[in-house]
């Protein structure tokens, strides 16, 4: 008996472009491991992943069952990512093949017009010319054709294969010529079509700069791979280069373009202690850049992997495609053998009539625009949200936004900027503002704290020149003093100010009116009085009251808002963004409980939030969301979709965007499935040929192709 292996088996197939080649595939591979779930199929990068994991199956198996198929495959080697070891007739095969029997088949149309005179008879020469184009139409054609035969499960190759076989047998050697060669066209156009949605994330590779410059231990620069640079290590970043690595900049200013990752259009200013992502583009200034994340790990190498996977997580309306045309096909195939045999045998019809309607039938009840029309829509459409900021992890997740009724929003990092900021400067007894942030920012000068952080840059802000404190002394726990000309000053909070006996009625009532708005007040004072309050707030995002009216005119009946901030500061900021529901001073499990609730009375609920605490309530949700720029890994791996430029707008824009490629993706089924329908009554009128069919054929499938591809500008409003 043989040893399980236990691993994946990952191979690259050449050749698969459509869903039809996968299909023949999980004929072959599903009874040989037991189950659909085992076997992952990345139609964008031609990449079969198989699951062998304590199965009795080897790699030599599962080639074998591939070669059954008649495609061809190899090892995925370094990620796949190169193709140089193929020869030019592996890369150029199809194009090469459908020049040549495009070209015989004029040929032999030419030469027979132009010597078969008024006689009935093809020439022998035009019969020679139309067989090498036959031939050179069906040679990737007719192994698909004969596997799906022998297996009993007709797919589009055997039927056009017929078409052309019965069209030989009745002497119709022109349209049997021109039906190889447009279909071989129209797997070409298919092939083509794919691989402009496959180049458009592929392009995602080339951010990632090759070198980096890296300063070893002796403070020397040298340039290595990104790959071999460790996390803690400074890299140098020029002016205009890319930069190679996640890190935080640890020298230097510069703009920053974070668009390839972000969406952001503009760039944004790094400095000292700013994180910077792998892929993004160096402006003027020279950065100093300390790793914090390997080449494998990078937000670049996430968004690929991501992207990558997404093609094996198929939409709804892609696995309603693939099941119809599996009952479609053989269907047809009956219904054509029906109408080749009835009316000779019941009602005296000529045989060779009915077997060249019934050809005609076969060709343009192929299935191949109804099947290749959803997956390049849905391709198209997570290429375009990706170039937009949003990452969505497979096609099973770009239809969902569509159907939201109900949205939970975290509060802090999402509707909020996720860091205090000075909203009021109350001065007292005498006071005024600047003077209150003077020696407020002159006790802060040095914490670390981000209310400390938050007065000092509100200082800055107004051009205040901040002075540091004599004397600075930390009070733990409850706040600081220092000398400030002379004179002692303290800063701290309510509690501290009741301990130091100095609060009065009024000053106790200003108090409570503050923090029941939600903020967080620092005092000031002296040993004589207190001098005034500083009020600080996790402000909401300057886009978020906007983005939250966009929702509502969208559809969405309930924005809820879930955190386990306290319920004053949670309503105050609810208010303020016009959200319909708040749940305040949740822990992780309450916020997993209130999606439940939801799901249960809107069944299509998302949750959107930033932090590792959110990462079970995104699970919990029919859609999760992540704030990706600033979001915890854990809530990015567990979100279905992460927001990778922090950027609230791209929530309804995502919404509209997944609705257009709802809309586009039902175009194409009917579209398609209409051609199909009015052909079919043609046929049985007599008014349709064999070569008008494949033309219609391959008509509607350049037509919902170019339809899906309309996605990838994804510059629609929302």
């Amino acid at each position: 008996m043989k040893e399980p292996i236990n691993e994946l088996i990952i191979l690259r197939i050449h050749g698969m472009d459509c869903a039809e080649e996968i299909s023949l595939l999980k004929r072959e591979l599903i009874p040989l491991v037991g189950g659909e779930d085992r076997l992952g199929f990345d139609l964008l990068n031609e990449k079969l992943t198989v699951d062998t994991l304590s199965l009795d199956v080897s790699q030599a198996d599962v080639l074998a069952a591939i070669e059954r198929t008649g495609l061809k495959s190899a090892s995925w080697r370094d990620g796949g990512a190169a193709s140089e070891d193929q020869t030019f007739w592996h890369l150029h095969q199809r194009s090469i093949l459908t020049a040549v029997s495009g070209l015989c088949g004029l040929a032999g149309l030419i030469w027979q017009l132009t010597f078969g005179g008024e006689s009935e008879s093809v020439p022998f020469a035009s019969i020679a010319l139309y067989c090498v184009g036959i031939l050179a139409g069906l040679q990737m054609v007719l192994p698909k054709a004969w596997r799906s035969l022998t297996s009993f499960r007709p797919d589009m190759n055997l039927l056009m294969s017929v078409a052309v076989v019965g069209a030989v047998l009745i002497s119709e050697w022109f349209e049997a010529a021109t039906v190889a060669f447009l279909f071989s066209l129209s797997l070409l156009l298919e092939s083509w079509s794919v691989s402009r949605a496959r180049r458009a994330i592929a392009s995602l590779m080339d951010l990632s700069p090759p070198i980096a410059h890296l300063r070893d231990a002796a403070g020397q620069d040298r340039d290595v791979a990104p790959a071999d640079v460790p996390v803690g290590f400074t890299v140098i970043v020029r002016p205009g280069e890319k930069i190679p690595l996640d890190g935080r900049v640890t020298s230097g200013i510069s703009g920053v373009n974070q668009a390839p990752i972000t969406g952001e259009s503009v760039p944004v200013e790094k400095e000292t202690g700013d994180e910077v992502f792998a892929g993004t583009i160096n402006g003027d200034g020279l950065l100093e850049i300390e790793t914090t994340k390997a080449a494998d790990d990078t937000t670049l190498a996430r968004i690929i992997k991501m992207v990558g996977d997404a093609g094996s997580k198929r939409a709804p309306s892609e696995k309603w495609v693939e099941k119809f045309a599996a009952v479609y096909t053989p269907v047809v195939m009956i219904v054509a053998l029906l109408m080749l045999l009835i009316p000779p045998l019941a009602f005296d019809g000529e045989w060779s009539v009915w077997l060249y309607r019934s050809l005609v039938l076969l060709v343009i009840a192929c299935p191949c625009a109804l099947v290749i029309s959803t997956p390049v829509s849905v391709v198209a459409a997570l290429a375009a949200a990706a170039r937009n900021g949003v990452l969505i992890k497979g096609g099973v997740f770009i239809e969902l936004p569509a159907r939201l009724k109900a949205i939970a929003m975290d509060k802090t990092g999402t509707l909020t900027q996720g860091a205090p900021a000075v909203v009021d400067v109350v001065p007292m007894n005498g006071h005024d503002g600047a003077e209150l942030l003077i020696r407020a920012s002159a006790l802060e000068l040095n914490s670390n704290h981000p209310l400390a952080r938050a007065i000092v840059e509100e200082t800055k802000r107004r051009n205040i020149k901040i002075t540091p404190a004599d004397d600075f002394e930390t009070i733990q726990g409850r706040g600081a003093s220092g000398v400030i000309n002379g004179k002692t000053y303290w800063l701290g909070s309510h509690r501290y100010l009741e301990q130091r006996g100095q609060e009065t009625p009024e000053v106790r009532e200003q108090l409570k009116s503050m923090q029941e708005a939600g903020r967080t007040v620092v005092v000031i004072g002296n040993d004589e009085h207190v001098c005034g309050f500083i009020t600080l707030a996790d402000a909401i995002r300057e886009e978020t009251r906007d983005v939250i009216r966009q929702l509502h005119e969208a559809g969405i009946e309930q924005l809820v808002m879930l955190t386990g901030d306290n319920q004053g500061t949670a309503k105050a900021i609810a208010q303020e963004a016009g959200i319909d529901e708040v749940h305040a001073e949740l822990l992780p499990e309450d916020k997993v409980t209130a999606i439940e609730r939801l799901v249960e009375k809107y069944e299509y609920v998302a949750m959107i939030g930033d932090g590792v605490n959110d990462a079970p309530a995104l699970a919990r949700a029919s859609l999760g969301l992540a704030m990706g720029a600033a979001g915890s890994d854990a809530a990015i791996e567990t979100a279905d979709i992460a927001l990778m430029s922090d950027d609230l707008s791209k929530l309804p824009w995502l919404i509209h965007h997944s609705r257009r490629t709802l809309q586009i993706i039902h175009q194409n089924i009917a579209f398609s499935l209409a051609i199909k329908m009015l052909f079919v009554i043609l046929t049985f009128a007599g008014f349709a040929s064999l070569w008008a069919a494949i033309a219609a054929d391959m008509g509607a499938s350049l037509l919902v192709i170019a339809n899906g591809l309309r996605l990838l500008r994804g510059n629609h409003g929302g």
